[in-house]
């Protein structure tokens, strides 16, 4: 029905005013009330993370280009082959294979048993939820195991010479790797729903990322650094030219079937020019500094504290390798870093401060190695530290200061 035909009703949006009529004729009249106009804020890691803790309520948001088409699984050459490589949701239980999550422990260790830790409303909601999904899947099980850790919640993106990528992103990666059974009671944990334990590896346990890089280079071993570059469940694919890349990657996505690995579809990106991997963007003429990180650090006000010279400090030192004489322009920063130093910002800090943002900006593309040609490095050393760039030819690898 149409409703606002119906009612005779009227929106007038220059009043913001709404009007309309019920089943006897009588008006109604609703206007709106003008709201003051907020600035959006650009908040720091450490300031976001203070305002969840005191019960603020974070919410993450994907922008997405609904111009841009999205590619179909049909439509992509040799993707298509493998449908059941990429499946809506993880089947179960991962098989049995040759790696396996063991939990050792230091001689003389006891098992540790904890309360719950407090949680607000909305994150025993959540919590409620994801226990249901785990035990549905068959990823855990209650449990009677002296062990018992706190539930913590942790608040969460989806080579030389090559010219096509591709990027293939496991489906909860860690959730398909068993846990040896003798060590399944120690991945207990306690929720004021119940106590329980994992079967599969469980996400934030110490050893974890190692156990499934062991995986990872198991079942990739021989086309590691040849074609294929993995890092924990993300698996970058390049080759020289689309034949080659054909054929690289139908070899990845028939070791994933054969080892019962699955990706998120919606979170792999195949036959590109370039691709975003490890917060770099790799392409043909080698690696330049990702561009959506980079935005973060110039739209960074002034840090007001040693904390949050720490964190500016530690995302833009994640891309020191791009900026020749980082130390150099970086080190009276530091200084402010030191237990004991009075934070004061002075014209020297902030400098230093737009230097650094300049020099990321305009950072140089990185050419890749290539593999069998001679390398060159060059140093220079003074009284404030050592500088030095790893060059191939006229090419530069990386820069590099202490």
């Amino acid at each position: 029905m149409d409703w606002p035909g119906h009612h005779s009703a009227s929106l007038l949006c220059g009043e913001r005013k709404f009007i309309f009529k019920d089943g006897k004729g009588k008006e109604f009249s609703f206007t709106g009330t003008k709201l003051p106009r907020k600035r959006n804020l650009i908040l720091s890691a450490l300031k976001a993370k203070r305002c969840l803790k005191k019960g603020g309520v974070g919410h993450l948001v994907s922008v997405v280009d609904i111009t841009a088409e999205v590619p179909k699984m049909e439509d992509l050459d040799v993707v298509r082959e493998f449908p059941d490589v990429f499946p809506e949701d993880l089947p179960g239980l991962p098989p049995d294979r040759a790696t396996e999550f063991v939990i050792n422990l230091m001689p003389g260790s006891t098992s540790v048993s904890k309360a719950p830790y407090r949680m607000a409303p909305t994150e025993l909601k959540e919590l409620k939820t994801q226990l249901q999904e785990l035990l549905n899947k068959g990823f855990i099980r209650p449990s009677i195991s002296l062990w018992g850790a706190p539930v913590l919640f942790v608040k969460k993106n989806d080579g030389s010479g090559a010219k096509v990528f591709s990027k293939i992103d496991l489906r909860s990666g860690y959730h398909q790797l068993k846990i040896k059974v003798g060590d399944i009671p120690k991945t207990a944990f306690r929720t004021r729903y119940g106590h329980y334990e994992f079967l599969v590896m469980p996400f934030e346990l110490t050893n974890a990322p190692g156990s499934f890089m062991e995986l990872m280079n198991r079942v990739f071993h021989d086309m590691l650094d040849t074609s294929v570059i993995v890092f924990i469940d993300d698996i970058l694919i390049y080759s020289k030219d689309k034949e080659t890349h054909a054929s690289h990657l139908r070899a990845a996505l028939q070791r994933l079937r054969r080892e019962k690995l699955y990706a998120k579809f919606k979170k792999c990106k195949f036959w590109l020019k370039e691709v975003a991997f490890l917060c770099h963007v790799v392409y043909a003429d080698g690696i330049k500094v990702d561009s959506s990180k980079i935005a973060a650090i110039v739209g960074w006000d002034a840090p007001k504290s040693v904390a949050e010279i720490r964190s500016y400090l530690g995302l833009a030192g994640y891309y020191r390798r791009f900026v020749e004489d980082y130390l150099r322009i970086s080190v009276p920063l530091t200084r402010l870093r030191k237990k004991g130093e009075k934070f004061i910002w002075t014209d020297e800090y902030e400098k230093c401060f737009q230097t650094l943002k300049s020099r990321l900006v305009s950072a140089p593309i990185l050419t890749i190695p290539a593999p069998g040609l001679p390398f060159t490095l060059y140093t220079d050393a003074s009284g404030l530290g050592l500088g030095c760039v790893l060059m191939q030819g006229e090419q530069v690898i990386a820069y590099a200061s202490k």
